[in-house]
């Protein structure tokens, strides 16, 4: 088995056209979908995430790998993998402040189930279940909008969202005509 090592990934930023758009199944997990994924891994630690989606670094796939728990104490890393994710269940409402490495530096409060279950795909290709709450729930569902092209800032008000406007709009300055993030 071949090893290398993991690459960082350019985030995708608000108003890349990438973000937008619906992810495609995964039909097989191959080798290049294994490095992939540990890409992605590598890259959500490497910019302090808790969660990416394979749309935030350009690629349409419904994978997505999250660890909401990596920077307390022990900083002990145990991602969690899903390809091709379906939730079975959401229960409650909470209200939470979300960020995302899409959009540096805002974090804005969104409504959210307050428990899920999902179940998907591992890197491996075994099949996986977990029941969530708090935060692990919340970046769940953070995550899988991204494969459905829906981003935080479509959950908030219609009101919050226009205080935001300008920064939004700073943000979308930095893609190119043809939608792609230019920095």
């Amino acid at each position: 088995m071949r090893k290398r090592k993991a690459e960082i990934l350019p985030v995708r930023i608000y108003g890349d056209r990438s973000l937008r758009k619906i992810a495609e199944p995964v039909d097989k997990i191959t080798d290049e979908i294994k490095d992939f994924i540990a890409n992605l891994t590598f890259t959500m630690y490497e910019k302090d995430g808790v969660g990416l989606a394979a749309p935030q670094v350009g690629r349409l796939l419904r994978i997505f790998v999250v660890d909401p728990f990596w920077f307390n104490e022990e900083n002990e890393k145990n991602p969690v993998v899903l390809i091709n994710p379906k939730f079975l269940e959401f229960e409650g409402q909470t209200q939470s402040e979300e960020g995302c490495l899409s959009f540096p530096d805002i974090y804005e409060k969104v409504m959210r189930a307050k428990k899920v279950v999902i179940e998907g795909l591992n890197e491996k290709g075994k099949k996986v279940h977990y029941e969530a709450d708090e935060l692990f729930a919340r970046v769940l569902q953070h995550e899988y909008d991204h494969l459905d092209g829906i981003l935080f800032i479509d959950k908030m008000p219609k009101l919050r969202r226009m205080f935001l406007k300008k920064r939004l709009n700073d943000l979308e300055s930095t893609t190119s005509k043809d939608g792609v993030n230019i920095g």
